[in-house]
Protein backbone atom coordinates (compact mmCIF):
# COMPACT_ATOMS: atom_id res chain seq x y z
CA UNK A 1 0.00 0.00 0.00
CA UNK A 2 2.81 2.38 0.93
CA UNK A 3 4.47 1.69 -2.41
CA UNK A 4 1.29 2.69 -4.22
CA UNK A 5 1.03 5.97 -2.28
CA UNK A 6 4.70 6.83 -2.94
CA UNK A 7 4.23 6.01 -6.61
CA UNK A 8 1.19 8.30 -6.90
CA UNK A 9 3.05 11.16 -5.15
CA UNK A 10 5.91 10.82 -7.61
CA UNK A 11 3.51 10.89 -10.55
CA UNK A 12 1.91 14.12 -9.18
CA UNK A 13 5.31 15.76 -8.76
CA UNK A 14 6.24 14.90 -12.33
CA UNK A 15 2.99 16.50 -13.63
CA UNK A 16 3.71 19.69 -11.69
CA UNK A 17 7.29 19.89 -12.99
CA UNK A 18 6.13 19.34 -16.57
CA UNK A 19 3.49 22.03 -16.27
CA UNK A 20 6.00 24.48 -14.88
CA UNK A 21 8.34 23.68 -17.74
CA UNK A 22 5.62 24.46 -20.29
CA UNK A 23 4.63 27.86 -18.75
CA UNK A 24 7.61 30.27 -19.16
CA UNK A 25 7.46 33.79 -17.86
CA UNK A 26 6.77 36.35 -20.63
CA UNK A 27 10.03 37.98 -21.79
CA UNK A 28 10.07 41.69 -22.63
CA UNK A 29 10.42 42.49 -26.33
CA UNK A 30 13.91 43.62 -27.28
CA UNK A 31 14.23 47.43 -27.13
CA UNK A 32 13.82 49.16 -30.50
CA UNK A 33 16.08 52.12 -31.28
CA UNK A 34 14.26 55.46 -30.94
CA UNK A 35 13.42 57.09 -34.29
CA UNK A 36 15.95 59.71 -35.34
CA UNK A 37 14.87 63.24 -34.44
CA UNK A 38 15.40 66.01 -36.99
CA UNK A 39 18.13 68.45 -36.07
CA UNK A 40 16.74 71.68 -34.62
CA UNK A 41 16.28 74.34 -37.30
CA UNK A 42 19.01 76.94 -37.30
CA UNK A 43 17.73 80.53 -37.16
CA UNK A 44 18.16 82.40 -40.45
CA UNK A 45 21.23 84.60 -40.48
CA UNK A 46 20.48 88.29 -39.99
CA UNK A 47 21.05 90.47 -43.05
CA UNK A 48 22.66 93.85 -42.39
CA UNK A 49 22.07 96.70 -44.86
CA UNK A 50 24.25 99.80 -44.63
CA UNK A 51 22.21 102.62 -46.19
CA UNK A 52 24.01 105.93 -46.77
CA UNK A 53 23.24 109.46 -47.94
CA UNK A 54 25.09 112.78 -47.76
CA UNK A 55 22.41 115.09 -46.36
CA UNK A 56 21.47 116.17 -42.84
CA UNK A 57 19.49 113.96 -40.46
CA UNK A 58 16.61 116.45 -40.72
CA UNK A 59 16.39 116.21 -44.53
CA UNK A 60 13.55 114.17 -46.11
CA UNK A 61 16.18 111.69 -47.37
CA UNK A 62 16.49 110.62 -43.74
CA UNK A 63 12.72 110.52 -43.31
CA UNK A 64 12.48 108.17 -46.28
CA UNK A 65 15.38 106.02 -45.09
CA UNK A 66 13.81 105.60 -41.67
CA UNK A 67 10.49 104.62 -43.28
CA UNK A 68 12.30 102.07 -45.47
CA UNK A 69 13.98 100.62 -42.37
CA UNK A 70 10.66 100.36 -40.55
CA UNK A 71 8.90 98.67 -43.48
CA UNK A 72 11.64 96.21 -44.35
CA UNK A 73 12.47 95.11 -40.82
CA UNK A 74 8.75 94.50 -40.16
CA UNK A 75 7.94 92.65 -43.38
CA UNK A 76 11.09 90.88 -44.60
CA UNK A 77 10.95 87.07 -44.86
CA UNK A 78 14.10 86.75 -42.73
CA UNK A 79 15.81 88.84 -40.05
CA UNK A 80 17.23 92.10 -41.39
CA UNK A 81 18.74 95.21 -39.81
CA UNK A 82 19.03 98.49 -41.70
CA UNK A 83 21.77 100.83 -40.50
CA UNK A 84 21.34 104.41 -41.77
CA UNK A 85 24.34 106.72 -42.25
CA UNK A 86 23.52 110.38 -42.97
CA UNK A 87 25.74 113.43 -43.58
CA UNK A 88 28.31 111.56 -45.72
CA UNK A 89 29.33 109.40 -42.74
CA UNK A 90 30.37 106.59 -45.07
CA UNK A 91 31.57 108.75 -47.95
CA UNK A 92 30.45 111.31 -50.48
CA UNK A 93 28.09 110.23 -53.25
CA UNK A 94 30.82 109.08 -55.63
CA UNK A 95 32.56 107.14 -52.87
CA UNK A 96 29.29 105.47 -51.91
CA UNK A 97 28.60 104.46 -55.50
CA UNK A 98 32.05 102.91 -55.68
CA UNK A 99 31.29 101.11 -52.40
CA UNK A 100 28.09 99.74 -53.94
CA UNK A 101 30.07 98.44 -56.90
CA UNK A 102 32.53 96.70 -54.57
CA UNK A 103 29.79 95.36 -52.30
CA UNK A 104 31.17 97.14 -49.21
CA UNK A 105 27.99 99.25 -48.96
CA UNK A 106 24.56 97.79 -49.58
CA UNK A 107 22.39 100.86 -50.36
CA UNK A 108 22.77 104.58 -51.00
CA UNK A 109 20.95 107.67 -52.26
CA UNK A 110 23.42 109.08 -54.76
CA UNK A 111 21.90 111.07 -57.63
CA UNK A 112 24.75 113.55 -58.18
CA UNK A 113 27.46 111.48 -59.88
CA UNK A 114 25.18 108.77 -61.26
CA UNK A 115 25.31 110.22 -64.77
CA UNK A 116 29.02 109.30 -64.81
CA UNK A 117 28.04 105.63 -64.48
CA UNK A 118 24.91 105.74 -66.67
CA UNK A 119 25.04 108.65 -69.16
CA UNK A 120 21.36 108.33 -70.11
CA UNK A 121 20.42 109.51 -66.60
CA UNK A 122 21.72 112.91 -67.71
CA UNK A 123 18.45 113.65 -69.47
CA UNK A 124 16.95 114.28 -66.01
CA UNK A 125 19.46 117.11 -65.48
CA UNK A 126 18.14 119.13 -68.42
CA UNK A 127 16.44 122.33 -67.21
CA UNK A 128 12.68 122.82 -67.32
CA UNK A 129 11.78 119.39 -68.70
CA UNK A 130 9.20 118.70 -65.98
CA UNK A 131 6.07 120.83 -65.68
CA UNK A 132 5.44 119.91 -62.05
CA UNK A 133 5.96 117.14 -59.48
CA UNK A 134 3.14 115.00 -60.83
CA UNK A 135 4.62 115.08 -64.33
CA UNK A 136 8.00 114.04 -62.94
CA UNK A 137 6.47 111.16 -60.97
CA UNK A 138 4.62 109.82 -64.02
CA UNK A 139 7.83 109.83 -66.05
CA UNK A 140 10.10 108.34 -63.39
CA UNK A 141 7.71 105.67 -62.13
CA UNK A 142 6.80 104.57 -65.62
CA UNK A 143 8.44 103.18 -68.73
CA UNK A 144 11.00 105.98 -69.14
CA UNK A 145 12.27 105.70 -65.57
CA UNK A 146 12.71 101.94 -65.97
CA UNK A 147 14.47 102.41 -69.29
CA UNK A 148 16.96 104.85 -67.78
CA UNK A 149 17.87 102.31 -65.10
CA UNK A 150 17.98 99.11 -67.13
CA UNK A 151 21.76 99.10 -67.73
CA UNK A 152 22.81 99.91 -64.16
CA UNK A 153 23.36 96.24 -63.18
CA UNK A 154 26.10 96.12 -65.82
CA UNK A 155 28.10 98.61 -63.72
CA UNK A 156 27.35 96.95 -60.39
CA UNK A 157 24.33 99.05 -59.43
CA UNK A 158 20.56 98.54 -59.36
CA UNK A 159 17.85 101.18 -59.02
CA UNK A 160 15.18 100.44 -56.40
CA UNK A 161 13.15 103.65 -56.68
CA UNK A 162 13.24 107.34 -57.51
CA UNK A 163 12.81 109.37 -54.33
CA UNK A 164 12.86 113.17 -54.41
CA UNK A 165 14.93 116.22 -53.55
CA UNK A 166 12.50 118.77 -55.00
CA UNK A 167 12.85 121.60 -57.49
CA UNK A 168 16.08 123.57 -57.38
CA UNK A 169 16.16 127.32 -56.63
CA UNK A 170 18.94 129.94 -56.67
CA UNK A 171 20.39 131.65 -53.57
CA UNK A 172 23.11 134.32 -53.56
CA UNK A 173 24.54 137.34 -51.74
CA UNK A 174 24.63 139.85 -54.63
CA UNK A 175 21.06 140.61 -55.70
CA UNK A 176 17.61 139.11 -56.27
CA UNK A 177 17.55 137.04 -59.46
CA UNK A 178 14.54 137.85 -61.65
CA UNK A 179 15.90 137.13 -65.13
CA UNK A 180 19.05 135.54 -66.57
CA UNK A 181 20.59 139.01 -66.84
CA UNK A 182 20.68 139.22 -63.03
CA UNK A 183 23.15 136.31 -62.94
CA UNK A 184 25.80 138.35 -64.69
CA UNK A 185 28.92 138.34 -62.51
CA UNK A 186 27.43 136.04 -59.85
CA UNK A 187 29.89 133.30 -58.89
CA UNK A 188 27.45 130.41 -58.67
CA UNK A 189 28.45 127.04 -57.23
CA UNK A 190 27.30 124.01 -59.20
CA UNK A 191 27.88 120.29 -58.75
CA UNK A 192 30.33 118.63 -61.10
CA UNK A 193 27.68 118.01 -63.73
CA UNK A 194 28.32 118.96 -67.33
CA UNK A 195 24.65 119.67 -68.11
CA UNK A 196 24.21 121.93 -65.07
CA UNK A 197 27.37 123.75 -66.09
CA UNK A 198 26.19 124.17 -69.69
CA UNK A 199 22.82 125.44 -68.46
CA UNK A 200 24.17 128.15 -66.17
CA UNK A 201 26.85 129.18 -68.63
CA UNK A 202 23.96 129.75 -71.03
CA UNK A 203 22.10 131.75 -68.37
CA UNK A 204 25.14 133.98 -67.83
CA UNK A 205 26.44 132.98 -64.38
CA UNK A 206 30.12 132.65 -63.48
CA UNK A 207 30.17 128.92 -62.76
CA UNK A 208 32.29 127.38 -60.00
CA UNK A 209 32.16 123.59 -59.41
CA UNK A 210 32.97 122.37 -55.91
CA UNK A 211 31.72 119.44 -53.79
CA UNK A 212 28.61 120.14 -51.76
CA UNK A 213 30.44 119.50 -48.50
CA UNK A 214 32.51 122.64 -49.14
CA UNK A 215 29.64 124.94 -50.07
CA UNK A 216 28.83 126.43 -46.67
CA UNK A 217 32.44 127.37 -45.97
CA UNK A 218 32.94 128.72 -49.51
CA UNK A 219 29.88 130.96 -49.09
CA UNK A 220 31.02 132.05 -45.65
CA UNK A 221 34.46 133.01 -46.96
CA UNK A 222 33.18 134.67 -50.13
CA UNK A 223 34.83 132.20 -52.47
CA UNK A 224 31.44 131.89 -54.18
CA UNK A 225 28.42 134.21 -54.17
CA UNK A 226 25.64 131.70 -54.45
CA UNK A 227 24.46 128.18 -55.10
CA UNK A 228 21.36 126.44 -56.45
CA UNK A 229 19.54 123.66 -54.68
CA UNK A 230 16.22 122.62 -53.18
CA UNK A 231 14.52 124.44 -50.31
CA UNK A 232 15.00 121.33 -48.18
CA UNK A 233 18.77 121.56 -48.57
CA UNK A 234 18.79 125.31 -47.97
CA UNK A 235 16.98 124.80 -44.65
CA UNK A 236 18.55 121.59 -43.37
CA UNK A 237 22.06 122.90 -44.12
CA UNK A 238 21.27 126.36 -42.68
CA UNK A 239 22.32 128.18 -45.84
CA UNK A 240 20.28 131.16 -44.60
CA UNK A 241 23.23 131.86 -42.29
CA UNK A 242 25.47 132.64 -45.28
CA UNK A 243 22.97 133.67 -48.01
CA UNK A 244 20.80 136.77 -48.36
CA UNK A 245 18.61 136.25 -51.43
CA UNK A 246 16.42 133.33 -52.50
CA UNK A 247 15.01 133.38 -56.04
CA UNK A 248 12.34 130.80 -56.93
CA UNK A 249 13.26 129.55 -60.39
CA UNK A 250 12.23 125.85 -60.29
CA UNK A 251 14.84 125.32 -62.99
CA UNK A 252 15.55 121.59 -62.41
CA UNK A 253 13.58 118.86 -60.67
CA UNK A 254 15.82 116.74 -58.46
CA UNK A 255 15.07 113.02 -58.38
CA UNK A 256 16.91 111.03 -55.72
CA UNK A 257 17.90 107.62 -57.06
CA UNK A 258 17.92 104.94 -54.36
CA UNK A 259 20.54 102.38 -55.38
CA UNK A 260 21.46 98.92 -54.15
CA UNK A 261 24.68 97.00 -54.75
CA UNK A 262 24.24 94.44 -57.51
CA UNK A 263 26.68 92.13 -55.70
CA UNK A 264 24.51 92.27 -52.58
CA UNK A 265 21.26 92.00 -54.57
CA UNK A 266 22.34 88.73 -56.17
CA UNK A 267 22.97 87.20 -52.73
CA UNK A 268 19.34 87.78 -51.70
CA UNK A 269 16.58 85.21 -52.17
CA UNK A 270 13.81 86.16 -54.62
CA UNK A 271 11.49 86.65 -51.65
CA UNK A 272 13.95 89.00 -49.98
CA UNK A 273 14.52 90.92 -53.21
CA UNK A 274 10.78 91.49 -53.51
CA UNK A 275 10.55 92.67 -49.89
CA UNK A 276 13.40 95.17 -50.43
CA UNK A 277 11.85 96.54 -53.61
CA UNK A 278 8.40 96.87 -52.07
CA UNK A 279 9.80 98.68 -49.02
CA UNK A 280 11.76 101.10 -51.24
CA UNK A 281 8.69 101.91 -53.33
CA UNK A 282 6.37 102.37 -50.35
CA UNK A 283 8.99 104.54 -48.65
CA UNK A 284 9.29 106.52 -51.92
CA UNK A 285 5.65 107.58 -51.77
CA UNK A 286 5.99 108.45 -48.09
CA UNK A 287 9.20 110.44 -48.64
CA UNK A 288 7.80 112.40 -51.58
CA UNK A 289 4.70 113.36 -49.62
CA UNK A 290 6.78 114.36 -46.59
CA UNK A 291 8.86 116.66 -48.79
CA UNK A 292 5.83 118.21 -50.48
CA UNK A 293 4.19 118.81 -47.10
CA UNK A 294 7.28 120.65 -45.86
CA UNK A 295 7.86 122.94 -48.85
CA UNK A 296 5.83 125.88 -47.50
CA UNK A 297 7.29 125.33 -44.05
CA UNK A 298 10.80 125.48 -45.51
CA UNK A 299 9.99 128.70 -47.36
CA UNK A 300 8.64 130.35 -44.22
CA UNK A 301 11.65 129.26 -42.21
CA UNK A 302 14.03 130.82 -44.73
CA UNK A 303 12.07 134.07 -44.55
CA UNK A 304 12.06 134.01 -40.73
CA UNK A 305 15.83 133.66 -40.83
CA UNK A 306 16.25 136.81 -42.87
CA UNK A 307 16.35 135.69 -46.50
CA UNK A 308 14.77 137.98 -49.08
CA UNK A 309 12.54 135.82 -51.31
CA UNK A 310 11.38 136.67 -54.83
CA UNK A 311 9.53 134.91 -57.64
CA UNK A 312 11.76 134.78 -60.71
CA UNK A 313 10.53 135.26 -64.27
CA UNK A 314 10.51 131.53 -64.98
CA UNK A 315 9.49 132.01 -68.60
CA UNK A 316 12.55 134.17 -69.23
CA UNK A 317 14.77 131.38 -67.93
CA UNK A 318 12.85 128.67 -69.78
CA UNK A 319 13.04 130.58 -73.06
CA UNK A 320 16.81 130.73 -72.70
CA UNK A 321 17.49 126.97 -72.52
CA UNK A 322 16.86 126.05 -76.16
CA UNK A 323 20.59 125.85 -76.99
CA UNK A 324 21.18 123.53 -74.01
CA UNK A 325 18.37 121.21 -75.10
CA UNK A 326 19.58 121.25 -78.71
CA UNK A 327 23.15 120.40 -77.70
CA UNK A 328 22.00 117.22 -75.96
CA UNK A 329 19.03 115.97 -78.00
CA UNK A 330 21.03 113.48 -80.04
CA UNK A 331 22.78 111.79 -77.11
CA UNK A 332 19.48 111.09 -75.35
CA UNK A 333 17.93 109.37 -78.37
CA UNK A 334 14.49 110.96 -78.26
CA UNK A 335 14.08 110.77 -74.48
CA UNK A 336 13.74 114.54 -74.14
CA UNK A 337 10.79 114.59 -76.52
CA UNK A 338 9.17 111.59 -74.81
CA UNK A 339 9.45 113.29 -71.43
CA UNK A 340 8.00 116.56 -72.71
CA UNK A 341 5.12 114.68 -74.34
CA UNK A 342 4.23 112.55 -71.30
CA UNK A 343 0.80 113.46 -69.96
Amino acid sequence: MKKIIVFMICIAVLFVVAACARVQPEQPAPAQPAPAQPAPAQPAEEIVIKFGHVLAPTHPYQIGAEKFKELLEANAPQPVRVEIFHSAQIGNEREMIEGLQLGTIEMAIAPGPLVGFEPMMGVLDLPFIFRDREHAHRVLDGEIGAELAKNLPNVGLRLLAYWENGFRQITNNIRPIYTPADLDGVRLRLPENRIYVAHFNQQGASVVTIPFGEVFTALQQGVIDGQENSLAIAVTNKLYEVQEYLSLTNHVYGPAQVLISEIFWQKLSPEMQEAVREAAEEARDFQRQALADKEQEYLEELKRNGMVVNEADVEAFRNNVGPVWDAHRAEFEGLLERILETE
